[in-house]
């Protein structure tokens, strides 16, 4: 059933994701700095779909490797979940500009400085992500392990993620610096930007601002959409974070 599930999800994020990256490349409209953060989430996800899910399910099976072949398989999910937390952050905070200073928004978040932000987040990502392959991981545990059991073969495990992966990285580094932080930063941006636009919906219009009750009635269809995907994603992960923190104490 899990495999179902996991090949489901796969066939669905897939080509799913290669649209929304298709539709940015293939509109001009779509060619700014949200789109271009949308764009490094739908690749995030993509990835997840093609690597993550498979690799996922040769971890469920649990071959025996060796320890760090297990580890190269458990990290990509680390990293890519990273990428997305960071794409949305920056997709926040890029809606929240967008409404505090629509004025000199162009000239403040050029596509420099969008790519320039983008860069930053995968490079963050992938030092998170492959912390546990810098030497945060289980490898003294487990060799400690197999020195009680008297084993004097080659140190080969059960490549499952718990055994490979510290649960202490999982939540004192993973979870309380690189996850929660920035989703409760992304929530109080969130209400800010709701707080901005219904400020500004709310003024006495004369007939001559038509424009200005268009562009924040437009930020605020965007900004629902994007916090709907905030909650998702938070839905989605926040589960897994608070069963690997019962796990831990």
């Amino acid at each position: 059933a899990y495999i179902s599930i996991e090949v489901l999800i796969a066939l669905v994020s897939v080509p799913g994701n290669i649209l929304v990256i298709w539709a940015v490349k293939m509109n001009q409209a779509l060619r700014d700095a949200t789109f271009c953060f949308i764009v490094s989430l739908a690749v995030a996800d993509v990835a997840v779909g093609a690597l993550v899910i498979p690799l996922a399910i040769i971890i469920n099976i649990g071959p025996q490797t060796e320890f760090y072949s297990c580890l190269m398989v458990a990290c990509p999910v680390l990293i890519l979940t990273e990428s997305s937390i960071l794409a949305l952050l920056a997709i926040a905070v890029d809606r929240y500009l967008r409404v505090k200073i629509p004025v000199r928004y162009k000239s403040v978040v050029t596509p420099r400085r969008a790519a320039v932000a983008i860069a930053c987040c995968w490079i963050v990502s992938f030092l998170v992500g492959l912390t546990p392959m810098f030497g945060w991981n289980n490898l003294n545990k487990m060799r400690r392990t197999q020195e009680l059991n008297a084993s004097h073969s080659e140190f080969v495990i059960k490549c499952q993620f718990e055994t490979v992966i510290s649960m202490e990285y999982m939540v004192y580094f993973n979870f309380f610096v690189w996850v929660l932080p920035p989703l409760l930063l992304m929530l109080l941006i969130y209400l800010e930007v709701f707080n901005l636009i219904r400020k500004q919906l709310n003024k006495k219009v004369s007939s001559s601002s038509n424009d200005p009750q268009k562009y924040y009635g437009k930020e605020l269809k965007i900004a629902k959409s994007l916090a709907l995907v905030l909650f998702l994603f938070a839905l989605s992960w926040l589960p897994l974070h608070v069963l690997n923190c019962i796990t831990l104490f």
